[in-house]
């Protein structure tokens, strides 16, 4: 089991997570966080930090796609090991559906 970064991250990157991880596993896109499963050792820390439930374990139900979203991405955007400042309209995002969709960023 790993942990994974869902959609509910996109557009609201609270970065309290990243002050939380003790291997700094999580890397930084133009509007999400993804964590690299290779390197999360599953210690659970960062799950009840994120205000909006973007960390879920990659046993849940759905998590298929999220799972190698994260793989993919923590291989080309860079680690962060420090909390930043979130967007500053990210109050609007935080429950909106079919964010991937929407607003999901490849590039920085």
């Amino acid at each position: 089991m790993t942990y994974i970064v869902n959609e509910k991250c996109i557009k609201c990157k609270l970065m309290d997570c990243v002050e939380v991880c003790p291997v700094d596993c999580f890397y930084e896109g133009k509007n999400m966080l993804v964590i690299k499963p290779d390197e999360c050792i599953d210690c659970g820390v960062c799950e009840p930090e994120c205000p909006v439930d973007a960390i879920v374990a990659d046993t849940e139900t759905g998590s298929e796609k999220w799972l190698e979203i994260n793989k993919q991405y923590s291989e080309i955007w860079p680690n962060i090991s420090e909390k930043k400042d979130p967007p500053s309209d990210q109050e609007k995002y935080r429950d909106e559906k079919d964010k991937f969709k929407k607003y999901f960023k490849e590039n920085l």
